[in-house]
C-alpha cells in the first residue's frame, strides 16, 4: 500500500468566485487557507514551485465545480481539504466526466459523508445507471466542526481514499477511460480550505 503522501498531485482549475478579484501574492504570503498555487490557471498544492505565483482566494465556495487539468491517470491524487460544518448532515466529494446536467455527466466516483448514519459511502454513476453502494468502513473519520483531509490517490485498477493520512477504502473503477475525469464536484455541509 502506497503512503497517502504519494503519488502526483492533481492540478484543478478554481475559478476565483465571490465580489472581490484574487489578489496575488508571493510565495509563502498569507495563511494556509488563503493560498493555492497557480500554474497556467489550475489551483495546485503548496508544494508547488518558488517560481509560481500564489493567488488568494477569499474563501472556496460551497457547492465547488473545479476542472482537473488533463483528467486522472495511476499516479494523480486530488486533495480536499476543509473543515466539517458544526451540525452538519452530509457532504459530497464527486469525480466526474465533465460538468454536464443534461444528459447528467458519468460520475467515476461519489464519496458521501453521512453523519446521521456514521457512513462514508461511495457511488458511481454510469450512462444514468447508479451502481452498487458501497458504506464498508473500518471507523467513520469526520467530527463535526474539526478539519479533515481527503485525498483521493488514482492507481490503474482502482481509488485508493485516505482520511487525514490513513487509508480507509479503495473502490474499483467503473469507468474505463481516466482521462476523462476531468470534473470535481464538492457539496454539502462543510468549508473548504484548501484543494490540489
Amino acid at each position: 500500500m502506497p503512503p497517502s503522501g504519494s503519488g502526483e498531485t492533481c492540478p484543478i482549475r478554481a475559478p476565483a468566485r465571490g465580489p472581490d478579484p484574487p489578489r496575488v501574492h508571493a510565495v509563502g504570503q498569507g495563511t494556509p487557507a488563503q493560498r493555492g498555487k497557480i500554474e497556467d490557471g489550475h489551483l495546485n498544492n503548496s508544494l508547488g514551485s518558488p517560481v509560481q505565483a500564489d493567488v488568494y482566494f477569499p474563501r472556496l465556495i460551497v457547492p465547488f465545480c473545479g476542472h482537473i487539468k488533463g483528467g486522472m491517470r495511476p499516479g494523480k491524487k486530488i486533495l480536499v481539504m476543509g473543515i466539517v460544518d458544526l451540525n452538519p448532515e452530509s457532504f459530497g466529494i464527486s469525480l466526474t466526466c465533465g460538468e454536464s446536467e443534461d444528459p447528467p455527466a458519468d460520475v467515476a466516483i461519489e464519496l458521501k459523508a453521512v453523519f446521521t448514519d456514521r457512513q462514508f459511502v461511495r457511488n458511481s454513476c454510469v450512462a444514468g445507471e447508479w451502481g452498487e453502494e458501497q458504506s464498508s468502513i473500518p471507523y467513520f473519520p469526520f467530527i463535526p466542526d474539526q478539519p479533515f483531509r481527503v485525498e483521493i490517490l488514482c492507481e490503474h485498477p482502482r481509488f485508493r481514499v485516505f482520511v487525514d493520512g490513513h487509508q480507509l477504502f479503495d473502490f474499483y473503477h467503473r469507468i474505463e477511460t481516466l482521462s476523462a475525469i476531468d470534473t470535481i464536484k464538492i457539496n454539502g455541509d462543510l468549508q473548504l480550505t484548501k484543494l490540489g
